[in-house]
């Protein structure tokens, strides 16, 4: 895979680089959860900008069926100036802690 341009929920575009897509594939759950992946950035359900770094923002979205039961995927965006990257994504039971930046309407 080369690097891959995808597109956020706000239609920004959001680097998917070799490097950490071979990182995110280190969790083996993800590995064919790639159309999901650019589905939770398209259309989250909530995005919280991380405890650490309020630059970094966790675009998250409930799955009822993953390859490891009902959870939420979470892709984690590091916003630099005029650039975005995904830093990584995963499957949790929780959301992430911290200031929720934008919220989809029941």
């Amino acid at each position: 895979m080369n690097d891959q341009i995808l597109i956020d929920y706000q239609e920004r575009p959001v680097r998917l680089t070799q490097e950490r897509w071979l990182h995110i594939l280190q969790h083996p759950e993800i590995v064919d959860q790639r159309e999901r992946l650019s589905e939770t950035l398209r259309t989250p359900q909530i995005i919280i900008a991380t405890v650490a770094d309020e630059n970094v923002h966790a675009y998250h979205r409930l799955y009822a069926e993953t390859p490891v039961t009902r959870k939420y995927l979470i892709v984690v965006v590091k916003f630099i100036e005029d650039d975005a990257f995904v830093l990584t994504a995963y499957f949790s039971n929780r959301l992430k802690r911290g200031r929720i930046v934008w919220q989809a309407t029941p």
